[in-house]
């Protein structure tokens, strides 16, 4: 080792420092290996899933625990990118880093609620009433707002009433059948949620 003058100055003053440190008892406390610490992910049962934010969908890993019985809820203790995924390759912006927050939110609405006409409060209500409700209304309007043929007398088929905004975390095939299921009731306002 071809030390200048100074540069040993230098390293002798930081071994001076540090070995009057440690004699001054500032030196660490030894670490010894008492117990292992166990990869938390270990046990757990990884889920792909699709972030539900934006219109990139990126794709996710989601680790759940539980004891694997049946009809036993998953609890999500982990989520990070799906680095597989062709979309984001692992990476995650920060609502999608946050997710884990989102799940575990105690204000996070789990299940459908209705506000009646006139009302200022909003009530729950089973995923079957909700399902029949929405059902029920669009019946409502399409018959009362269908328009079968034009002023010219050319058939139309038209519901322009209601529109339906799509889901754009949703896969392709599920984009197709959303948008001739949609085409089919005669609705022309149809978007995707990936342009808006």
């Amino acid at each position: 080792m071809d030390l200048n003058r100074r540069q040993f100055f230098k390293v002798a003053a930081v071994g001076l420092g540090g070995s009057s440190l440690a004699a001054l008892g500032m030196a660490p406390t030894p670490a010894f290996a008492e117990q292992v610490r166990h990869f938390k992910l270990a046990h757990t049962k990884e889920t792909r899933n699709t972030c539900p934010y934006c219109s990139v969908g990126c794709g996710l890993i989601l680790y759940s625990q539980g004891d694997g019985g049946k009809n036993v809820k998953q609890n999500i203790i982990h989520i990070e990118g799906d680095a597989d995924h062709p979309v984001n390759r692992g990476t995650l912006c920060p609502k999608g880093a946050g997710l884990l927050d989102f799940i575990h939110s105690p204000s996070r609405l789990t299940y459908p609620q209705v506000r009646k006409p006139g009302s200022k409060e909003w009530t729950r209500v089973s995923w079957d009433e909700a399902l029949e409700r929405v059902a029920g209304l669009m019946k409502q309007d399409r018959d009362a707002n269908f328009i079968e043929k034009n002023a010219q007398g050319q058939t139309v088929n038209r519901w322009i009433s209601t529109g339906f905004l799509a889901a754009s975390a949703a896969s392709s095939e599920a984009g197709y059948l959303t948008h001739k299921v949609v085409r089919s009731l005669g609705m022309l306002g149809f978007d995707n949620q990936a342009r808006v």
